[in-house]
């Protein structure tokens, strides 16, 4: 049933209270799983990278959608190799001593609470034991789409090489050996390029070269260093884009995501089913915000452009007030921080009024309406929050074209990490949706 209309809502409330379905448990998600189900991709964002309730309900979502629907694998917006780690355990092939928390412990870079952290933990053990009841071939997949691990996939690389190709190591080495001098600092290396126009880009491309020819018919390890040298190569141009201030960084980085999202379909088949986890930012089309102004692309829009065709979902979350686990400054230990209320004149604002309770919202093909197709603030939390500088953290957007679906959540609680954040190895400039 739909929440009730009250006798002085305006044309934007009644629509809301029209699309708007009771959010309490499990099955009340029946609607978006019924809507989604038969996409071949489904991007589920959140609104923060450090709330409780956007990863709990984002699992119980993915649950349904493995075992309702037969999705058969996840990307979501962390490092290849971290992840790799991670795909390979909830496949049963590696570190079998090991639970979910010792697995995610051993993500080190900053911020490592996106997925050491509860929520992600339980999932994981649930993914497991749901693989370890099927064939290999059926089991679900794990994988980073994210392109910053510049030397920790160059080393992947090269172990890889090493067993495999041993004649091709040298090329590797030379990618490796250009970068030295940079003490696996990318920034570093980025200045370096702004004072001398010299790079390292010839070395990546000629390693990524090689290795394409090496694994074009290799097994899943061989899939693995191929997407480990697609990663060096376009986080050797993220790092110099992104050094001269230059916002096409941005559409590096979300590219190679969409790029990574293609391959992974490709490698498991034109049955398999993709869901991607990332934020709002990058799940959410970027048309339908004023990113579009600016030149932007995000995953979201890519994946409508290239695959329309065989089904796409994009679902968003949104919340009104209550806590987050982030950082003050970009690379600081991670925080409990407030939410503070939306502002009124924001979707976040107009929902609370409205609705005032949790609830799921799935869109109708037609659009057009007094809310939907309504441009509005929408409040986007990054892995760096000021709570007291909210007025830069809304993206004007028009919801019904930015997603096909909303989770609304009327009050929000922080991630609880596996473990504080360790001192960062490999820093890195900030990217949207906390600033350039």
């Amino acid at each position: 049933m739909t929440l009730g209309a009250h006798p002085g809502d305006s044309d934007a409330a009644r629509e809301i209270r029209s699309l708007a379905r009771p959010l309490a448990g499990t099955d009340d998600l029946d609607p978006l799983v019924e809507r989604i189900g038969g996409a071949r991709f489904a991007a589920i964002g959140e609104a923060s990278h450090g709330t409780h309730e956007y990863y709990r309900w984002r699992c119980r979502l993915a649950r349904r959608l493995i075992e309702e629907h037969g999705f058969t694998w996840i990307g979501v917006e962390g490092d290849w190799p971290d992840c790799w780690r991670i795909n390979r355990w909830v496949r049963g092939e590696d570190d079998r001593d090991q639970d979910s928390d010792g697995l995610l412990s051993r993500f080190e870079r900053w911020p490592t609470w996106l997925w050491a952290n509860q929520d992600v933990a339980e999932f994981l053990t649930w993914l497991r034991g749901w693989n370890a009841t099927r064939p290999p071939a059926e089991a679900v997949g794990f994988y980073g789409l994210d392109v910053y691990s510049l030397w920790d996939s160059l080393s992947e690389i090269i172990s890889w090489l090493e067993v495999h190709e041993p004649d091709a190591v040298h090329t590797a080495r030379l990618a490796w050996r250009c970068f030295m001098p940079y003490r696996h600092n990318p920034h570093n290396y980025a200045w370096s390029t702004r004072l001398v126009p010299e790079s390292c880009e010839p070395d990546v491309v000629a390693l990524l070269a090689e290795v394409r020819q090496r694994t074009r018919h290799g097994d899943e390890d061989a899939f693995a260093a191929a997407q480990n040298a697609e990663v060096a190569a376009n986080a050797e141009r993220y790092y110099r884009v992104m050094i001269r201030g230059d916002r096409e960084s941005w559409n590096v980085r979300d590219i190679h995501m969409a790029d990574t999202i293609d391959r992974l379909a490709e490698h498991h088949g034109p049955r398999s089913k993709g869901m991607i986890w990332e934020h709002n930012t990058h799940v959410g089309d970027a048309r339908a915000t004023d990113m579009a102004r600016d030149g932007l692309v995000n995953v979201g829009q890519l994946l409508r452009e290239r695959h329309a065709d065989e089904g796409v979902a994009l679902v968003g979350f949104a919340s009104h007030r209550g806590s987050v686990l982030a950082a003050g400054a970009w690379g600081s230990p991670e925080q409990v921080l407030t939410v503070p209320d939306a502002r009124p004149s924001s979707h976040e604002g107009l929902l609370h009024n409205v609705l005032g309770t949790d609830a799921l919202l799935v869109f109708p093909d037609d659009r057009a309406g007094p809310w939907l197709g309504a441009w509005l603030p929408h409040r986007a939390i990054g892995v760096v929050y000021q709570p007291g500088r909210e007025a830069g953290n809304y993206v004007p957007t028009r919801m019904g074209g930015r997603y096909d679906a909303l989770i609304w959540l009327e009050e929000t609680t922080a991630l609880v990490p596996l473990h504080h954040e360790p001192r960062p190895e490999e820093p890195e400039y900030e990217t949207e949706p906390t600033g350039f």
